[in-house]
């Protein structure tokens, strides 16, 4: 029997199996919904018994289905462990990895930097500023920005870099309000903020003795993009807050004018997740070390 069912089929059954769902295995596999459900069908009429119930709201296993899954499921457990197992204990750093990660010059040297150095490396990259969480366990690493506590999350978080953080303004713009001078002035004034990366709003500082304090913020002016939220504290549109790196030449030249508050804004982190229900492959612990001493070498230039 084993000869006559392909292994991309049980695949699929697994994946439609785990997420109720033709179309969200379909995503996380990287095939088309149609592909998904031809390797059902095809798997049924082998073993020639009905493995889903389908409606046009749900999708669910039939009892024949359950006891496919819960029989094969340890065996395909230890048969990824054992290829896992090969790869770690590899001396090379070979096989595909599977990158979600913002659009950054500085993070795309990175990556062409570790790919030129591990030439055994497949490299599959989506670049995204807002992952959405439902569509991760597709990949190997996911890199995103964040400013604060992370949230609860089943991934395992590596920082990669860090930045701290201040609070800038145009003259012009301070000149048209009164000079804040604690956090909760911020409302009365035009704010720069995040569409949907790092939380928007409210934002993030950090007290003394290092407890996180929010502030909400009127924001006109709302964008998912370092550059762009630069450029409208240059005009004046709004207060912005921007790693200190990035602005130090504006404040210094007096384009722009750095906020001393009573509180200071949580530093922004780059953080590297990898799922925990995954073996660490030697390809993820070379990327994220990469990572790490990349970014950090940037950061003395």
């Amino acid at each position: 029997m084993l000869e006559k069912v392909d292994q991309q089929w049980l695949r699929s059954f697994h994946c439609v199996y785990e997420n109720s769902s033709f179309k969200k295995a379909s995503e996380f596999l990287g095939l088309p919904t149609s592909n998904v459900s031809r390797h059902i069908a095809l798997l049924e009429d082998t073993l020639n018994t009905r493995l889903f119930n389908r409606t046009t709201r749900k999708t669910s296993p039939t009892p024949a289905g359950s006891q496919l899954y819960n029989r094969t499921h340890p065996l395909f457990e230890k048969l990824n462990d054992a290829l896992n197992d090969v790869t770690h204990h590899s001396h090379e750093t070979f096989g595909q990895l599977r990158v979600l990660m913002p659009d950054s010059p500085q993070l795309a040297s990175a990556v062409v930097a570790f790919c030129l150095a591990h030439p055994g490396i497949s490299l599959c990259c989506d670049t995204s500023l807002n992952p959405n969480r439902d569509l991760l366990d597709g990949f190997d690493v996911f890199l995103s920005f964040h400013r604060g506590s992370l949230l609860d999350s089943s991934w395992i978080a590596r920082e990669i870099a860090r930045w701290p953080s201040v609070v800038v303004a145009a003259p012009n713009l301070l000149r048209s309000y009164p000079q804040p001078l604690h956090i909760s002035d911020l409302p009365n004034l035009p704010c720069i903020s995040s569409l949907s990366v790092l939380g928007g709003s409210p934002w993030i500082f950090k007290s003394e003795q290092g407890e996180t304090v929010t502030q909400k913020v009127s924001s006109p002016f709302r964008v998912n993009s370092g550059q762009l939220a630069k450029q409208g504290a240059l005009a004046g549109l709004g207060v912005a807050i921007l790693p200190l790196e990035f602005c130090q030449n504006e404040i210094d030249s007096g384009q722009l004018t750095m906020l001393t508050l009573d509180h200071m804004p949580e530093d922004l982190t780059l953080n590297a997740f990898y799922s925990s229900q995954k073996h660490l492959t030697k390809k993820v612990v070379a990327f994220i070390e990469h990572l790490q001493t990349s970014m950090h070498d940037l950061s003395q230039d």
